[in-house]
């Protein structure tokens, strides 16, 4: 039985909402149990050199101090960005680029801000899955504006956690689980059934082949719920 009496194959209770930030071109907020993420969507009608004009999408991501049980120093008391946050910065810039298609647009850039207001485990995964929503309302506000005629996105993106914990596989790992894991996993998949990205580390010991296909069927099951969510949120 798992702390919180869900099954194995169960994610937390999942609440999504679009258009929750006055001033952002996208934005939105999620909450995954106790987690809890507001993501916004920033244009800046300009490219990176390296693209050439070309459209694209970049990613931050913060940790309000009190998001955690223990108070943690913002990145500017340390004078330089915290190597985990970056990871993660990394991690959701390519998973929301995976479902646009960046030749599409020109002179603009997408920044996604993840703000983790509460953090109790999967704060890379909502988001992700948070981020389209932003992202793809960010497009929106680009062709209302006269900048786009289409919109890039291409397909949805959604992520969840999973792993093994006392010997079990499992999705959506809160904080407990995650802390106290054999194998974690983060999966990255988009609407059309194609993998983005995973993640997966054996924390306390090796996993055959066979755990890992269990891992990845649990959590496909989980982001097909996910990607649901997604579309009744777009539709409000």
């Amino acid at each position: 039985m798992r702390i919180d009496k869900r099954s194995n194959d169960e994610t937390r209770p999942i609440i999504l909402k679009r258009n929750v930030m006055k001033y952002a071109e996208g934005s939105a907020y999620i909450e995954c149990g106790d987690t809890k993420v507001i993501c916004t969507a920033s244009v800046s009608l300009e490219s990176p050199p390296f693209r050439d004009s070309k459209g694209w999408v970049t990613a931050e991501y913060n940790m309000l101090p009190r998001a955690t049980i223990q108070r943690n120093k913002r990145d500017i008391a340390n004078l330089k960005k915290n190597s985990r946050s970056s990871e993660i910065e990394r991690l959701i810039g390519r998973s929301l680029r995976a479902c646009v298609d960046l030749d599409s647009f020109h002179d603009a850039t997408i920044i996604i801000d993840c703000d983790i207001i509460q953090a109790d485990g999967g704060t890379r995964t909502a988001s992700i899955t948070a981020g389209f929503i932003a992202l793809h309302d960010a497009f929106e506000w680009m062709i209302n504006k006269g900048y786009l005629k289409d919109n890039p996105v291409k397909c949805q993106v959604a992520a969840i956690s999973a792993g093994i914990v006392n010997d079990q596989v499992m999705v959506d790992l809160c904080y407990e689980e995650d802390s106290n894991a054999q194998v974690d996993l983060n999966l990255i998949m988009d609407s059309n059934g194609g993998i983005a990205e995973i993640q997966a580390t054996g924390e306390k010991n090796t996993f055959d082949k066979e755990k890992l296909d269990e891992i990845i069927y649990l959590s496909q099951k989980a982001i097909k719920n996910i990607m649901n969510i997604q579309r009744k949120c777009l539709d409000s």
